[in-house]
């Protein structure tokens, strides 16, 4: 496939909005509402069970969607995730979700799917097979563990005309959305941090730190033309510079509280990041989603994440040096 410039990355964005939404004309034995069946491909994540449970205790708030089927894998390979799925298989039936044996089983049950597997390495794989069925679907972080496997996996939402989008749940901070609707004005700059646990299997920032990330550009925009990195084995600093002058920084943490937050510079104010309260403003825009087929999170701004992960890991294997993100986004 040709390198995508960020033009590129703007006609597919565009392309997914317009996708046409598809659901399917049986319904399921578990739960009787056409167009409001979920399925959850991954319970080796918390998150499954959290939007599980969330959605079957509110029908009402998210406009009866419900999960009625999950296929626990998952990753088989990173323990700290496989020694979970029991115990949220266990769980997620006590909520009346059926287990199934696999993708394509799960994928004639459901209308919609959550894609809450926690190794971002099969998430191409994953998501193909769901493009393929034309069932729209959420992608929880990280979208990949890879730019390469992130940009096809847009292309493939746009090959198949089935939109998608993926989003961490601290794009949704308390503070945030005061900011992006302008209330401060332009955004000058950002300092934000985040626990940054490292799974060797990942690049650094896609396991946990990808959380700061997400928090970054959602507040600074795209446009991030290089970056350094500064690593010990506690904190991890990167420094990003924007096409514009702006400057915007990234604290990953692996000793102390686990805290998330920041300060984001505009025009009229110093605004800083309140709390991180939970899953449910993140689960109100997948519902929202589903419901409309409008996407609310720019395609451009996930890749740009992606570009940012990996032009961080290169610094950190040059001791620091400054990496341009066109190093990743030109390969």
């Amino acid at each position: 496939m040709k390198n995508l410039s960020r033009r590129d990355f703007v006609s597919m964005g565009s392309l997914a909005l317009g996708a046409v939404m598809m659901n399917p004309a049986s319904a399921s034995p578990i739960f009787q509402s056409k167009g409001k069946r979920i399925g959850i491909i991954g319970l080796d994540t918390s998150h499954a069970v959290a939007f599980t449970k969330s959605l079957h205790d509110n029908p009402e708030k998210f406009r009866d969607y419900r999960v009625v089927a999950a296929y626990p894998y998952g990753t088989k390979t990173i323990p700290s995730a496989t020694d979970r799925i029991p115990k949220y298989v266990a769980d997620i039936e006590k909520l009346d979700v059926k287990i199934v044996d696999s993708i394509q089983a799960l994928l004639k049950q459901v209308d919609y799917v959550l894609l809450e597997t926690n190794d971002g390495r099969l998430h191409l794989d994953q998501s193909r097979e769901v493009f393929k069925a034309k069932k729209p679907v959420f992608i929880d972080k990280p979208i990949a563990a890879s730019y390469k496997d992130a940009k096809e996996i847009m292309r493939l939402s746009t090959e198949y005309r089935v939109p998608f989008f993926s989003s961490s749940s601290l794009r949704y901070i308390t503070g945030m959305k005061d900011i992006l609707d302008g209330k401060y004005g332009k955004v000058l700059g950002a300092d934000v941090y985040s626990p940054a646990t490292i799974e060797p299997s990942h690049p650094d920032f896609f396991w946990y730190g990808i959380h700061a990330v997400e928090m970054l550009i959602t507040a600074m925009g795209v446009g991030c033309k290089s970056l350094n990195r500064t690593h010990t084995d506690g904190t991890d600093i990167i420094v990003g510079v924007w096409e514009d002058g702006r400057v915007g920084t990234v604290r990953g943490t692996r000793t102390g509280t686990s805290a998330f937050g920041g300060t984001i510079y505009c025009e009229k104010a110093a605004v800083k990041l309140g709390d991180f309260v939970g899953y449910a403003p993140l689960l109100d825009e997948i519902v929202e989603f589903f419901e409309s087929g409008k996407v609310p999170v720019d395609g451009q701004q996930t890749l740009e994440i992606c570009a940012f992960i990996e032009a961080a890991d290169l610094s950190k294997n040059r001791q620091g040096q400054l990496v341009n993100l066109t190093e990743i986004t030109l390969k």
